[in-house]
């Protein structure tokens, strides 16, 4: 019988001796992860204070994040993953918005934290690595777990973090009824079973690992096997090791790992499939090639609200047929449905002013639970009586859906909303920089990528080395956020009201007789001149990639 809660779930899983939790150092069996996360739940009533019984959680992917998230479902707490990449003000206005009462973290995320003004004092903080924590956790242990008498299905169990048109972080609330019934019915349309082996690579701060993998394997008492981040050299070996069967992916994680060397053994792997959204058709045909895995693209959002229909005759590129009727693209401004789109041999819309609108589901206002203290966004969210999911898409003749990117300054970013306008004011602070626009370009294998255009006073007095490091500096600008792209102008096109024309940058991409900068790599942003031979290139590799319709 399904289970209302995830709270009940767990309480299912005790005297299961099956494996539910893995790691290289250590396994657990679900009975040992239930009381472990038991312990945490009973640790967090004993730290309670008054307010929003919030608890931050900034940690990679180890076995204390998902005892805390077992533990809070028990204690009737609401876990907020908090992501280790975002800049130090980003850090510090998203965990005073969501009001965390306490924060679980280990000494690498307590060097981000300790100079932020959280409004937490020193008690406020657990930290796993502490030589007392195991001690303080064993303290708490009890012989029979039980759940708060508080806990129902509409109990607040998640608080998931994205970004909006208007640059504001939104946190997105997930109840234990809601991530049950996903639990449920992810097994159901993805082929969850106990004997499954989920190798989770995909950041537990996200909706894709929790709701995608770790629910399921709790509706089912699969096991998890987790790596603290996703590695791309890591990933065979971690499969091979754990004897993996099932994973979650986001954005370009594919591409990254077809981009791996090949040897003859890929193809000796215990993989059976995976789940994931925005890899391109080749990098998932290529991956199919190699590591013989079924895939499985979905379409959907933390909120919550979208549905598609997996279609096994889905042409590349289309997301799968709409789930129901409620599911459909309209015009925004009348509300009508758009037109078919026609497809050209290349996939390209040949009518997309006529096809191309929001996508909205009709029935999606009682699959979305709302934004945390943001009514707002929830309004912009629930019109007319639909749910508008902020992303354009189109139907193609033969009844397919297709992801159109994103409305409004929306930049995906490997699986995660990044914000146009606060990278903007980033910018904008540099003492050269007179106006800029940040919109988003299509990767050559998935999602986007941040393409930022500055204007200046003149090309002698900017440094591209100086500016770099400007960036780098800047503690409200995460990583994922830094330009990939810089267009420096001495005059960028504008409206009547003087705002910059980002439409006709997107449109005109790197192609363009402006000086063009590109940063390829991790780490500190260097920027290098691109000639033309590099755009030629760069174009080349749309075409390889089959993604030639989106420039």
């Amino acid at each position: 019988m399904d289970r209302a809660t995830i709270a009940e779930m767990l309480l299912d899983r005790m005297g299961d001796d099956h494996l539910g939790l893995r790691t290289r150092e250590q396994d657990w069996t679900w009975d040992e992860t239930v009381h472990e996360s038991a312990a945490r739940g009973a640790l967090a009533l004993l730290l309670r204070r008054e307010g929003p019984f919030h608890i931050g959680i900034l940690l990679e992917n180890v076995p204390d994040f998902l005892f805390w998230l077992g533990g809070a479902a028990l204690a009737g707490a609401t876990v907020v993953g908090i992501n280790p990449t975002r800049g130090a003000t980003e850090l510090k206005d998203e965990i005073r918005y969501v009001d965390c009462q306490l924060i679980v973290t280990d000494t690498v995320g307590m060097a981000k934290l300790r100079e932020l003004d959280l409004g937490l004092g020193p008690d406020r903080f657990v930290l796993i690595d502490d030589p007392a924590y195991l001690e303080l956790v064993a303290s708490h242990r009890v012989e029979q777990p039980v759940i708060n008498p508080s806990v129902d299905e509409s109990t607040l169990l998640l608080l998931l973090f994205t970004s909006g048109t208007t640059g504001m972080s939104k946190g997105v609330k997930c109840s234990q009824g809601r991530l049950a019934q996903l639990a449920y019915s992810n097994s159901a349309k993805y082929g969850h079973v106990r004997e499954d082996v989920d190798y989770c690579c995909m950041p537990l701060f996200h909706g894709n690992a929790l709701m995608a993998l770790w629910a399921p394997a709790l509706a089912n008492g699969a096991t998890v096997c987790l790596t603290r981040k996703f590695s791309a050299s890591g990933f065979l070996p971690d499969v091979k090791y754990f004897g993996a069967t099932f994973f979650t992916y986001v954005g370009k994680a594919l591409g990254y790992l077809t981009a791996t060397p090949e040897t003859p053994t890929d193809i000796d792997n215990t993989l059976v499939r995976a789940f994931g959204t925005e890899a391109s058709p080749e990098d998932k045909a290529e991956f199919v090639r190699r590591f013989g895995a079924k895939l499985f693209e979905g379409y959907g959002s933390s909120e919550g609200a979208g549905s598609v229909k997996l279609d096994p005759e889905a042409p590349e590129g289309a997301l799968g047929r709409p789930a129901h009727e409620g599911i459909a693209v309209v015009n925004a401004e009348t509300r009508e449905e758009c037109a078919r789109a026609i497809l050209d041999e290349h996939g390209r819309v040949l009518n997309p002013d006529e096809a191309i609108g929001e996508m909205i589901n009709k029935e999606g206002v009682r699959a979305f639970e709302g934004y945390y203290k943001n009514d707002a966004a929830d309004s912009d969210r629930i019109k007319h009586g639909w749910y508008w999911t902020g992303d354009l898409g189109y139907v193609d003749e033969a009844g397919f859906l297709y992801f159109a990117g994103r409305k409004g300054d929306w930049i995906r970013i490997d699986g995660e909303n990044t914000s146009a306008l606060m990278i903007e004011r980033v910018l904008r602070r540099h003492p050269r920089v007179i106006a800029t626009g940040v919109y988003a370009i299509p990767d050559p294998r998935s999602g986007d990528q941040v393409m930022a255009a500055i204007e200046v006073a003149d090309y002698g007095g900017f440094d591209v080395v100086e500016f770099a490091s400007y960036l780098d500096g800047q503690a409200d600008l995460g990583s994922k956020a830094t330009p990939r792209f810089l267009r420096v102008s001495t005059n960028l096109p504008v409206t009547g009201s003087n705002k910059v024309l980002k439409r006709e940058l997107q449109a005109e991409l790197w192609r363009c007789e402006e000086p063009i900068y590109r940063w390829e790599g991790r780490g500190a942003p260097e920027y290098r001149a691109m000639t033309a031979d590099d755009k030629s290139a760069l174009d080349a590799e749309f075409v390889r990639y089959g993604r030639q319709r989106l420039l």
